[in-house]
C-alpha cells in the first residue's frame, strides 16, 4: 500500500476541501492518505488566532491584503520569512521522518518552500506534488519552488503557469480535487422554463443586514425557488425565516451543511464569493454561478475563469444580484448559454485523475 501525505492549512476553505477531495480518491485507489495542517499541529491556538484575522483582512480590509498578496508575488518577502519558520520546518521533518511517504501533495504553497529547506539538494526520497488550488491569477509563490510536478485546475492556467520559470511538462491540467460524489451522484435537474422555477442557491458570505437584504429582494422575483446557506448564525437563520415569512414565499434554509454538493447540483445557480472551493465545485456541478466578491490576488482569477467563459456574471451589489436573478428567470436561455459554457469546463472526476497520476509518479528516485 502506497503512503500518500497531503499538506494543508486552513486559511480559506480551497485548501481544505482540496486535501479532503484528494484524500478519498487516494483511498478509494488503495492508497493509505492522511490529511496534515502542520500550522495548526506547530502553532496551535495561535495558529486559530492567525486564521481568524486572515478572514477578517480579507472581509474587511481587502485592500490591506491586496497589498501583502502583491507583495509575496513581487518582492522577496517569502525569503524573509522562512528562516522564521524553523518549528514549522521541524514539524515537517518529523512528520517525513515518522510517515516515510512514497509521495507528498501540498494544497498550500508554502510547504514547496519548506520542502527546499530540507533538502536543498533536491534529493527528498519520495515525489513532491504541487496541487494548486487557484485559477489564472497564480502568485509566484506557488512557483519559486522545487516540485515534480504542477496539478492546476485547467487549461488556462497551465497556460499561464508555463510562462513562468516552472518547467512546462511538469505542468498538469488534472483539475480541482473536489468531492467524488460529483461524479458518482449523476446531476438530474430539470431545466428552467415551462413550469419549472429557476432554482438559486445563496451561500451568504455578506455582511447579516446585506444578507437579510439580498434575500428580502430575491424574494420578490417570481418565478424562482430560493435555497440559502447561512453558516454558523443561527441569528441570521432565524430572521431569514421571519424575511420569507412577512414576504409569503417559501425558503429552504440550511445552516453549516455538509450537502452542498447536492445542492449545487439540484439548483441551476450559486450566488456566492469566487473562493477556490466553491468556484470549482459550482463547475463539477455545472451550475452557473453570480459572483458576488473576488477576495483581491487569489480570487480574481477564479472570478475571470466564470466571467471571460461565460459561465455566470460578477455582481457586486444586491441590486445588480437581483437584477440578474430577474433577468435569467424571465429568460431561461440566459441560463442555457451559461450552463453549456459551465458544462465544457466541468471535470467532475478531477479527484480519481489526481489520484491516479501520483500514485503512477510516487518517487523522483
Amino acid at each position: 500500500m502506497k503512503r500518500v501525505t497531503i499538506l494543508t492549512a486552513g486559511y480559506g476553505e480551497g485548501h481544505n476541501a482540496a486535501a479532503r477531495g484528494l484524500a478519498a480518491a487516494l483511498a478509494q485507489a488503495g492508497a493509505e492518505a492522511e490529511v496534515r495542517d502542520l500550522f495548526l499541529e506547530t502553532y496551535g491556538r495561535r495558529q486559530k488566532v492567525t486564521q481568524r484575522l486572515y478572514i477578517e483582512c480579507i472581509n474587511r480590509a481587502a485592500p490591506v491584503w491586496a497589498m501583502f498578496y502583491h507583495a509575496l508575488d513581487r518582492t522577496p518577502l517569502m525569503r524573509l520569512i522562512m528562516p522564521t519558520l524553523g518549528a514549522l520546518n521541524r514539524k515537517l521533518a518529523e512528520v517525513i521522518e515518522e510517515k516515510k511517504p512514497d509521495a507528498v501533495a501540498s494544497v498550500y504553497p508554502l510547504y514547496g518552500w519548506l520542502m527546499d529547506r530540507l533538502y536543498p539538494d533536491g534529493n527528498a526520497p519520495f515525489a513532491f506534488h504541487t496541487i494548486v488550488t487557484d485559477s489564472i491569477t497564480v502568485n509566484s509563490v506557488w512557483l519559486k519552488c522545487r516540485s515534480d510536478s504542477w496539478i492546476v485546475p485547467n487549461e488556462e492556467t497551465a497556460v499561464v503557469i508555463r510562462k513562468s520559470a516552472v518547467p512546462p511538462e511538469r505542468v498538469h491540467a488534472l483539475g480541482f480535487p473536489v468531492p467524488m460524489k460529483f461524479a458518482d451522484a449523476g446531476i438530474v435537474r430539470p431545466p428552467p422554463g415551462n413550469g419549472e422555477p429557476l432554482r438559486v442557491f445563496y451561500m451568504i458570505n455578506h455582511g447579516h443586514a446585506v444578507a437579510a437584504r439580498l434575500v428580502r429582494s430575491l424574494l420578490e422575483i417570481p418565478g424562482i425557488r430560493l435555497t440559502v446557506a447561512f453558516g454558523k448564525d443561527e441569528t441570521l437563520g432565524r430572521e431569514l425565516a421571519v424575511v420569507a415569512k412577512s414576504a409569503g414565499r417559501e425558503i429552504e434554509l440550511h445552516g453549516w451543511t455538509p450537502l452542498v454538493p447536492e445542492l449545487l447540483m439540484r439548483n441551476h445557480i450559486l450566488i456566492g464569493k469566487a473562493g477556490g472551493a466553491a468556484t470549482q465545485e459550482a463547475i463539477a456541478a455545472k451550475t452557473p454561478m453570480i459572483i458576488t466578491k473576488a477576495v483581491p490576488g487569489q480570487e480574481e482569477g477564479n472570478a475571470q475563469l466564470i466571467t471571460s467563459n461565460g459561465c455566470g456574471a460578477l455582481c457586486e451589489t444586491n441590486d445588480e444580484i437581483a437584477r440578474t436573478v430577474a433577468r435569467v428567470a424571465g429568460d431561461p436561455s440566459m441560463w442555457h448559454r451559461w450552463h453549456t459554457a459551465i458544462s465544457r469546463l466541468s471535470r467532475p472526476n478531477a479527484s480519481r485523475d489526481i489520484a491516479r497520476f501520483i500514485l503512477s509518479h510516487p518517487s523522483n528516485q
